[in-house]
């Protein structure tokens, strides 16, 4: 089984006002009610200075530093920070995985393509790709639904668009945790 990770992002939605309306133009996405994505840049990771403790709970590799094993810390880790998400995720998987990776109410949102040097999502921050997928194929979070569609989606970004440092991406299962802040 693969191991689960998890990371504590800041929602970006229609609350953003002025920030979220000009990405929504820029993006050319519509139908959205929030982004919840893997991309630093539209969902900033949360914990941004690490602790000596942070370093017995986090993947140390491939530019993963922000991304947590033990869901528990990282609970503890971002109390009281308002306006996030908690996301629980599977790394390159070969077959959807219908299980959560942790107990307790979390939700599957959908599958994010994520250059993992800069942190961009080759989905929702690039720009889009017309020739690979249309822009309403993603959902209401910005991601796509179905694992198959989102593997071909990879491997023919990387095929039409070597020279793009973006589309080379790994690809992630997202589970949100449904938190009341």
């Amino acid at each position: 089984m693969v191991k689960p990770l998890f990371i504590a992002t800041r929602r970006f939605d229609p609350s953003d006002g002025e920030k979220w309306q000009k990405y929504i133009e820029w993006s050319k996405i519509s139908g959205l009610s929030e982004v919840v994505s893997l991309d630093g840049m539209l969902c900033p990771h949360l914990v941004k200075e690490f602790l000596d403790e942070d370093w017995r709970h986090i993947v140390c590799e491939d530019f993963r530093l922000d991304y947590f094993y033990d869901l528990d810390y990282l609970v503890r880790r971002i109390d009281g920070i308002p306006r996030r998400n908690l996301l629980g995720l599977y790394r390159n998987l070969e077959n959807h995985i219908d299980e959560a990776p942790a107990p307790g109410a979390f939700e599957f949102v959908g599958y994010d393509l994520i250059e993992e040097q800069t942190q961009i999502s080759a989905l929702s921050n690039c720009g889009g790709f017309p020739d690979v997928f249309r822009n309403d194929e993603l959902n209401q979070f910005a991601l796509i639904g179905s694992f198959n569609r989102a593997h071909e989606i990879r491997a023919t970004l990387a095929e039409r668009h070597p020279e793009e440092p973006h589309v080379q991406c790994e690809l992630y299962a997202i589970w949100r945790l449904n938190e009341t802040n």
